[in-house]
């Protein structure tokens, strides 16, 4: 495939005449569903090697682009390329695989297209260990995650997946082929991290790895007060810095109702768990609130130490008496969760249909007004899907790595998950993406301090409103790095065809002429 292209190049002849290149209709969409496009080949590549010719042949081209894609799960079409190429990384997968024992401590050595579901199975039944940081659903390539930052409930404590990995093997946008870490090219490590894929593609990643616990007490707790549930939701993540404390915070909104997806049925841990509405105070409003937590233990620990640590840890917090449910189950299928989520989604026909999702990151200081604002008025009836909020710490987060975060220590994940049938038994794709729109210029309106999680802007203005002060490192990366604009065109940062006197003139902003 590669030496094809290298012929069409030669001939200069890469243009519609690619009828006989391998098109793959699966690289032109994503699990988002909104945003489609006609790469002209898709490349599965053996090694970083392959990537680094791919990328060399894009650049002797006047407009080709280069998409590393994972598992396709991007929301607006992030990892296509329009008339491009696209590299299908999980055709890596099992390049890597290997313990690593560096002053004490355990790392494994995987592919970034390996997907996190197989690197926890094979870590756990070989070596009894598991990284230390999670995303909640696990069909994800570690490449990918590191690309945007990898969050779940365990970054309270460890921090997201890009705070867990010490080395890496990157193809840049010149073609080169590099090992970076906070020690070797780290400009391009930090860079890279949360990069979006900008300034270029994970071949290689090392990961921390930590024991891993057999067993796993999974338990919620049901707010009728925002206000009771942020407290207590801060406290539990700000004494996540003592071995004493839960292993696992997340929490979300759902409805005041018996609406089967959006309200009440969708709390219980398993069939047999009933939710009882008497408990909710009559004065509560159109929303309530769970905080959702976990405890780590082994098979050896005797029950009523587990009991007694819940018990401990959940003394005090504020949450409706008589609506706390919990479950026992092991390591690897507390983890999987979001899989057998997936299995009920595919089995009535929402797993397949468009993904309308918003993903943020809003300053506590403007939580509760965020609340007032969108959970209780534009998103009372719900999304249809899980309404994730909780709270993350930023010293948790390297702030040298591309991430844009809001200001101040505590900030809320929140991350409308949407699941919906097809129109007319559900609403149009188009009015659930306006709602988003609409939930963003509020946000603007109120002066809410957020960042868009997997962000997506149309223009420069945004882009640079997004990434604030970080802004200028991110353009002084992408001149070392990719300077043609080859990668990730999907993200529509920066266009291939304008990119050197678009950066001459944003380096000119960023470092402007001192008058003498």
């Amino acid at each position: 495939m590669i030496a094809y292209l290298e012929r069409l190049l030669q001939e200069s002849s890469l243009g519609d005449d690619v009828s006989n290149l391998q098109l793959q209709g699966s690289a032109g969409k994503d699990f988002g569903g909104i945003h489609s496009t006609k790469p002209l080949a898709v490349i599965k590549p053996s090694g970083a090697d392959d990537v680094a010719r791919v990328i060399i042949t894009a650049s002797r081209s006047k407009n080709l682009t280069v998409a590393a894609r994972g598992n396709g799960h991007s929301l607006n079409g992030q990892a296509m390329a329009d008339r491009g190429l696209v590299v299908d990384m999980r055709s890596t997968e099992s390049n890597h695989f290997q313990l690593v024992y560096i002053n004490g401590s355990k790392y494994v050595d995987v592919s970034g297209g390996a997907l996190w579901e197989d690197v926890l199975k094979r870590c756990v039944s070989k070596y009894g260990l598991a990284p230390r940081s999670w995303t909640d659903y696990l069909r994800l390539t570690v490449g990918g995650t590191l690309s945007n930052a990898g969050v779940s409930g365990q970054a309270f404590k460890f921090g997201p997946q890009t705070s867990n990995v010490t080395e890496m093997d990157v193809v840049t946008g010149n073609g080169e082929v590099l090992t970076c870490s906070e020690n070797e090219n780290s400009e391009l490590f930090f860079g890279v991290l949360g990069g979006l894929g900008q300034f270029g593609v994970i071949t290689r990643a090392r990961i921390l790895l930590q024991s891993a616990p057999d067993m796993v007490r999974w338990m919620k707790v049901v707010y009728d007060s925002f206000e009771d549930y942020t407290r207590d939701a801060e406290l539990l993540v700000s004494q996540g810095q003592s071995d004493d404390s839960f292993d696992y915070v997340e929490g979300f909104m759902f409805v005041n109702s018996d609406d089967p997806v959006n309200g009440w049925p969708s709390v219980p841990l398993r069939s047999g768990q009933g939710f009882d509405p008497d408990k909710i105070r009559r004065t509560a409003g159109p929303v309530l609130y769970c905080l959702e937590v976990a405890l780590h233990y082994n098979n050896t620990d005797v029950p009523s130490t587990v009991d007694t640590a819940v018990n401990r840890l959940l003394g005090g917090l504020r949450f409706v008496d008589g609506l706390k449910f919990h479950v026992d189950l092991s390591y690897m299928d507390f983890l999987s969760r979001v899989k057998h989520a997936e299995e009920h989604a595919r089995a009535i026909g929402t797993w397949d249909n468009p993904h309308p999702w918003l993903n943020m990151f809003v300053s506590k200081k403007d939580i509760v007004e965020f609340d007032q604002a969108v959970f209780k008025k534009i998103l009372k009836h719900g999304v249809g899907g899980p309404i994730l909020v909780y709270p993350l710490l930023r010293s948790k987060w390297d702030d040298r790595t591309s991430v844009a975060l809001p200001e101040g220590e505590i900030f809320f994940l929140v991350a409308l998950l949407r699941f919906t049938l097809p129109y007319p038994k559900g609403p149009p794709v188009d009015q659930l993406v306006n709602q988003n729109k609409d939930i963003i210029k509020q946000c603007n309106k109120e002066g809410i301090d957020f960042k868009l999680y997997f962000p997506h802007y149309e223009s420069e203005e945004d882009w640079k409103r997004h990434f604030g002060n970080k802004w200028t490192r991110f353009v002084e990366r992408k001149i070392a790095f990719d300077p043609l604009a080859i990668l990730a065109p999907g993200q529509k940062i920066f266009t291939r065809n304008t990119l050197l006197p678009q950066l001459s003139f944003l380096r000119q902003q960023a470092f402007p002429v001192q008058a003498s």
